[in-house]
């Protein structure tokens, strides 16, 4: 579980692609203290597992279906990425609850930058916007946000300089894919609003 508060911008080192699956090797000097084999890392809001440490550095195996429900596999050796650590049990939720489980890929569509902030529109991939509210909380590769304005297609959020320096977000531009998870409560409330509904209609629960 994690908050969406992105610790480090770290950066991919190497890239290893295999049949139907891919090796990276990221550098997070900060996300790898006190890592150990098997320790979950969010990567541009993705879980994934570490398989192997070495001086700041961890390894990740990215299995097809990570690769096709995301935008990790566009990532070359020298891009940035947002790291993580999973939420320690006991600390401040300072984010909202994240499960480093991407829902779909969206696209940045423009950016308005103001002196002390910037909107940035995203574009939502169908299926999603349900999900999505304004003042609602979204992860958009792994960031943690509040959302500004709703669409049908889209949402937009404000970044403030903190988010716009220490991650991804400073330097996406439009065309650029991003990692989306919508809110997991959302979900749960949906599911169990349409098996209440069924349940009343005498029909069998989904």
């Amino acid at each position: 579980m994690f908050t969406g508060i992105v610790e480090e911008l770290g950066e991919v080192t190497a890239v290893e692609k295999l049949d139907d699956a891919s090796r990276f090797r990221l550098r997070g000097p900060v996300v790898t203290e006190g890592a150990k084999h098997g320790d979950s890392i969010a990567v541009n809001g993705v879980c994934l597992t570490v398989v192997d440490l070495d001086g700041g550095e961890f390894t990740a195996d990215v299995m097809a279906e990570t690769l096709d429900r995301s935008s990790l596999g566009a990532l070359t050796t020298g891009s940035r990425v947002n790291l993580e650590r999973p939420m320690a049990l006991g600390g401040r939720l300072g984010g909202h609850i994240v499960q480093g489980h991407v829902d779909g890929t969206g696209q940045i569509v423009e950016r308005t930058p103001s002196e002390h902030w910037e909107l940035v529109k995203v574009s939502l991939p169908g299926g999603l916007a349900r999900y999505v509210v304004e003042k609602g909380s979204i992860t958009v590769d792994g960031v943690s946000l509040t959302v500004v304005d709703a669409g049908a297609d889209h949402f937009t959020v404000s970044l403030i300089p903190t988010t716009l320096a220490l991650t991804t977000l400073g330097i996406k531009g439009p065309g650029d894919p991003v990692n989306l998870e919508v809110d997991v409560l959302a979900k749960y409330v949906e599911r169990l609003l349409g098996a209440s509904s069924a349940t009343e209609s005498g029909e069998p629960a989904a």
